[in-house]
């Protein structure tokens, strides 16, 4: 729904602006019937309906337009734009913070529910190669080239390749999703990924190397969180639990690993 909303944004905010004329036209045919407090929170309503969109240009135009309105239609003198009554001047005030915050709120949950959306979605990704690794369903190759799409989808990079040998490489993601460049720590967080050099994820089972996924992020600065770090080294593991199975499967009877 939202990105159907996104998509007709102009009128999304068009419908914002004249909702609250709308309604406030109406209202003043029954002033002597409705009390401004009764009004003013038929027009937070419309507010909650603009901000529930998402766009918040569409809830701070309602949060002006209520106010603009509230002004001119409800309170005296009529049809100006003067209001004389102090508890008018205050309910004003409140419909314009009110949607302010209102806006506000609503835009903090849709993004923390975008990012759980996220996060569900890379425990999905996780779950979904573990049962591949278990049930051996997938070529070790496969495998490898399908956890390379999962870490360029998670991290937002350019590219992901494995390397076998574990070669030296300037920038290392490491085990518990912190990163060293050069030797020393490097926090992702303020400075984004290395955009100079590949970096190195190591793959591991059972404490022992199986070689590593190089990542590269070099057309432009990405900030991956904590948790899509923590995605990644796991995805990586399960190549490592994957090749451990394959050699331990290739040693001929009776030997030792």
């Amino acid at each position: 729904m939202e990105p159907v909303l996104q998509a007709h944004r102009p009128l999304v905010v068009g419908v914002a602006a004249v909702a609250p004329l709308v309604a406030c036209g109406v209202l003043s045919l029954f002033r002597d019937s409705v009390a401004n407090t009764n009004a003013a929170l038929g027009l937070v309503l419309l507010i909650v309906a603009a901000a529930s969109t998402g766009i918040r240009t569409a809830g701070l135009v309602a949060a002006l337009s209520s106010a603009a309105c509230f002004d001119f239609f409800l309170t005296e003198p009529h049809n100006q734009f003067v209001i004389t009554d102090r508890a008018d001047i205050e309910t004003a005030v409140l419909l314009m913070l009110v949607g302010v915050a209102v806006t506000e709120v609503a835009l903090w949950g849709r993004r923390q529910q975008a990012r759980a959306s996220r996060e569900r979605g890379y425990l999905d990704g996780v779950l979904s190669t573990a049962a591949t690794v278990g049930a051996g369903r997938s070529s070790t190759r496969s495998l490898i080239d399908r956890v390379c799409e999962q870490i360029v989808d998670v991290l937002k990079i350019d590219r992901c390749r494995f390397d076998p040998g574990g070669g030296p490489v300037l920038a290392t993601l490491d085990n518990d999703a912190t990163m060293t460049y050069n030797g020393h720590p490097f926090d992702v967080g303020r400075l984004g990924l290395p955009t100079d050099s590949e970096i190195a994820l190591v793959t591991r089972s059972g404490g022992v190397a199986r070689g590593q996924f190089l990542l590269t992020a070099a057309t432009r600065v990405v900030k991956p969180t904590p948790e899509q770090l923590r995605v990644a080294v796991a995805l990586a593991d399960q190549v490592g639990a994957a090749l451990a199975a394959s050699d331990h499967d290739a040693q001929p009877p009776g030997s030792t690993s």
